[in-house]
């Protein structure tokens, strides 16, 4: 895991949700749990702009697929809001209760039902195993109505898990691997895509990152003093090189 190799790396979650609850508190316009499917985890938040959207953000949390929680993370809408756009923050079934063939299918499922209640352009973040499912909905075996995403330290290539002890709960084998790796799918035509990462991080992450923009042929940023755990902040700033490259484009 990341934390051994990251100082005060135990005090991040407690941080993340304080400023979660916080800025849930504060917003004017949430609607939580907003269920998109079936299964309990199948809920999302939704906070919304005072004007009319310009399009919408889903941020996917990470965790391995094996942790955490969407409330964890409210506080990383506050830079697209801040822009005007819609921000949701998907939940998912968690491994063991879910492969990750299952998980990809149930943040498509998310995007489907954004996409039909909210106008504008769909993009899609996510951060570590989040930022795998974001590159997932942006690969070719998929039709979905996204426009662009940003993966953030992404598992890309999920061949390398097969070998970790976690893999005994999330179960990778060699067709999951070759299925859901997104280094091993292209790029869906009409979306765009960067790919982001913290230039301190554990190479195998900054090898994740590199592979799949090179695979995918876009940009990808090593963001400078940023290790695994604050990559991601600079999504509550409007004006944070992350959120401008977030919603570039569009």
């Amino acid at each position: 895991m990341n934390g051994v190799f990251i100082p005060g790396a135990d005090d991040h979650p407690a941080r993340w949700a304080e400023r979660a609850a916080a800025f849930r508190a504060a917003c004017r316009r949430a609607e939580l749990d907003l269920s998109y499917g079936p299964a309990p985890r199948e809920r999302l938040d939704l906070f919304l702009p005072e004007g009319p959207p310009r399009g919408v953000v889903a941020f996917v949390h990470g965790g391995y697929w094996l942790a955490l929680d969407k409330a964890d993370w409210s506080h990383l809408a506050a830079g697209p809001l801040a822009q005007g756009y819609a921000v949701a923050l998907p939940g998912y079934t968690l491994a063991p209760k879910a492969r990750l063939a299952g998980i990809t299918v149930e943040i498509a499922r998310a995007c489907r039902f954004l996409a039909a209640r909210l106008p504008g352009p769909l993009v899609v973040t996510g951060h570590s195993a989040g930022g795998h499912l974001a590159a997932r909905m942006g690969c070719a075996d998929l039709d979905l109505p996204v426009a662009r995403v940003v993966p953030i330290s992404p598992l890309a290539e999920l061949g390398p898990l097969m070998a970790t002890t976690m893999n005994a709960t999330l179960r990778i084998d060699a067709e999951e691997a070759a299925a859901e790796s997104p280094a091993r799918l292209p790029l869906r035509p009409g979306v765009s895509a960067h790919v982001w990462v913290g230039a301190e991080e554990r190479p195998a992450f900054l090898w994740q990152a590199r592979t799949l923009a090179e695979e995918w042929s876009c940009p990808w940023t090593p963001e400078p003093l940023r290790h695994h755990f604050d990559v991601i902040e600079g999504l509550e700033t409007p004006d944070s090189p992350l959120c401008r490259t977030l919603l570039a484009g569009l």
